[in-house]
């Protein structure tokens, strides 16, 4: 019998609640650090502290030098102090959000013997790390892609790290860890990987769901496949509820598709295009999409630190515009260019954002305070996420918000705007 037009509707209706839950409810990070993992040590966070911070005293002591280093607007010179204070603060209490150690292109083709023992010292500075309290509230590692000649290398690292880090800490592994594939290209990688991280779990004695899955979009057919569709819906029911995260290579997907090494860069029409797929393909997903990194790296003497400090505030600026709000960082002193960017963006909009939003709940329950602007409840939904993101990488205070929109402190928790509404 043919099925009923109402039950089909209510069938789809459903299908497509569960394939757009919306965004997690937990913090999402506003950066993530990589370096291969022959660099890694149990003190790698509180060195990178120290090294950024030793970057800000010298080349940006103050708010007008920070400004002028970045070149900040206007309006946001107007907030140079308070940026330049948050900054500080920022790197001084949790200067990295999210660190990746890399097994793939930061560490090279070593023998298979070398990366097994580099494999192991890594995990057990992990496990180190985390009974000094040294990790991000991130952490993971990035490892080679499933190809038909490196799979077999990617999932033994996978393993042995895995296990090596349970084995020294008495069966725990870091808060939100994530294992970062590189060079996907086909969904049946992604197929392959969260099916093995899901018989390590039973086998480790882990819960369902505890080894996370970020991809990166470095390949041609990661935005594009043979059929002319984009394949990443079909990555994400691939990974089963375990893929977080998409990242953009910048270097590996320009040198791909032809873009020569002095052209390669964030801001090629090439990259954009790669990003606005990405968006388009995980809106609602609760697939967090990240940027790529700057590769010109903040090196002494100070005219090419300030230099490369522009090159990369004006990128992370540019991804903050479209809608972007995490991506890779290389250098320590790259972490002073990122909070900049990042602090003058909400700093700079927050008391704009704030009195908008209460305006449109005012009108919302019937006030009849004037508005110049029509928002809607989507608008809605967007001042009060651009709040929250500043709230959670520590841009603004949640009192100072909720004295600013009126909303309980108690509801600036993350939660979706209906609640808000509600309440």
């Amino acid at each position: 019998m043919t099925a009923h037009p109402r039950s089909s509707l209510e069938a789809a209706n459903d299908e497509y609640v569960r394939r757009h839950p919306g965004e997690r409810p937990e913090r999402q990070p506003v950066q993530s650090f990589i370096e291969g993992a022959q660099h890694f040590r149990a003190d790698t966070i509180p060195s990178i502290r120290e090294r950024a911070l030793d970057a800000l005293a010298r080349f940006a002591p103050d708010g007008d030098s920070l400004a002028r280093a970045m070149v900040f607007n206007g309006r946001e010179r107007a907030f140079a102090d308070e940026v330049h204070r948050r900054v500080a603060r920022k790197l001084e209490v949790e200067p990295v959000e999210d660190y990746r150690i890399d097994f793939e292109d930061g560490f090279g083709a070593q023998p298979s013997v070398v990366e097994d023992v580099e494999v192991e010292r890594c995990a057990d500075a992990t496990v180190a790390a985390m009974r000094a309290g040294a990790l991000p509230p991130t952490f993971g590692i990035r490892v080679k892609p499933l190809t038909r000649e490196l799979a077999a290398r990617s999932l033994q690292t996978t393993d042995l790290f895995v296990q090596t880090v349970l084995a020294g800490s008495g069966g725990t592994l870091p808060a939100s860890f994530i294992v970062t594939l590189a060079k996907v290209t086909v969904t049946e990688q992604v197929a392959y990987l969260a099916h093995h991280l899901e018989m390590m779990e039973k086998r480790l004695g882990l819960s369902e769901g505890t080894l996370r899955i970020e991809i990166m979009v470095e390949a041609p057919r990661a935005v594009m496949g043979w059929d002319g569709r984009c394949p990443l819906p079909s990555w994400v029911d691939a990974a089963r509820g375990r893929l977080v995260a998409a990242s953009l290579g910048t270097y590996d997907y320009t040198a791909a598709i032809g873009i020569t090494a002095a052209h390669q860069r964030q801001r090629h029409p090439a990259c954009e295009h790669a990003r606005l797929v990405m968006q388009v393909a995980l809106a609602g997903t609760g697939v967090r999409v990240s940027d790529g990194s700057t590769a010109i790296l903040p090196a002494e003497p100070i005219e090419r630190v300030h230099d490369a400090w522009r090159l990369h505030h004006g990128d992370v600026k540019h991804a903050l515009k479209l809608g972007i709000y995490s991506g890779w960082d290389l250098h320590p002193a790259q972490l002073i260019s990122r909070y900049a960017a990042i602090y003058a963006f909400y700093v700079s909009g927050l008391e704009a954002a704030s009195r908008r939003l209460a305006d449109f709940l005012d009108a919302l329950g019937g006030g009849d305070a004037p508005r110049d602007i029509a928002d809607d409840v989507a608008t809605g939904q967007a001042l009060l996420n651009f709040l929250l993101r500043a709230i959670a990488c520590g841009a603004a205070d949640r009192a100072a918000i909720a004295s600013l929109t009126g909303i309980r402190a108690e509801l600036l928790d993350g939660r979706p705007f209906r609640d808000v509404l509600t309440a």
